[in-house]
């Protein structure tokens, strides 16, 4: 996969001290990474990078939406998302990322490539269930959502109730007025 261009940010020829990156990620980003979940996007995204003397400290704030479809009705909506990630960049003889949030790039690296570490961030930002704000609050009107209504079992206590034989509750009577 090609880097893109924005992404990557050269720290060689900056000063001591916080730097701010800030980014605007539409759907065109996800395209690039081949990712399909999302129908639209919008998001900001903001890195403020601390350069000090022997490493590098970068802070990622994401927020924005994106448009998905509810794993309940299929009816896409917005979801909103937040996160937040710290990386510290360190320097060594080879290039290593086993760890979450150290990255070690070899002596004499001028600039750092940062869009895989924001493609995970928001795609880890959003949840695994996906349900529409209308689903839980009743206000959605879809077909889906009427059919698994009318599909959906019956509690079991509704239940147990209509199909009582009432001489089965005169004994149960007896078990609740036994005393020990």
């Amino acid at each position: 996969m090609k880097p893109l261009k924005a992404f990557i940010i050269p720290f060689v020829g900056l000063k001591i001290g916080k730097h701010l990156f800030e980014y605007k990620i539409e759907q065109a980003f996800f395209e690039h990474f081949e990712y399909e979940e999302f129908n639209n996007v919008d998001i900001d995204v903001s890195v403020e990078l601390e350069k000090k003397a022997t490493l590098l400290e970068l802070h990622f704030k994401v927020s924005g939406w994106v448009n998905v479809n509810c794993d309940l009705t299929n009816e896409p909506y917005n979801q909103t998302i937040e996160n937040a990630f710290d990386l510290v960049v360190n320097f060594g003889d080879e290039y290593n990322d086993e760890h979450i949030d150290i990255l070690i790039v070899p002596h004499g690296t001028y600039e750092i490539n940062i869009q895989q570490y924001i493609y995970e961030l928001i795609v880890l930002a959003v949840p695994t269930k996906r349900v529409h704000p209308g689903v839980e609050d009743g206000t959605l009107n879809s077909d889906i959502l009427k059919k698994l209504e009318e599909l959906s079992p019956r509690l079991k206590e509704d239940k147990e109730k209509e199909d009582i034989d009432p001489r089965w509750n005169t004994l149960k009577k007896l078990l609740t007025d036994k005393k020990i």
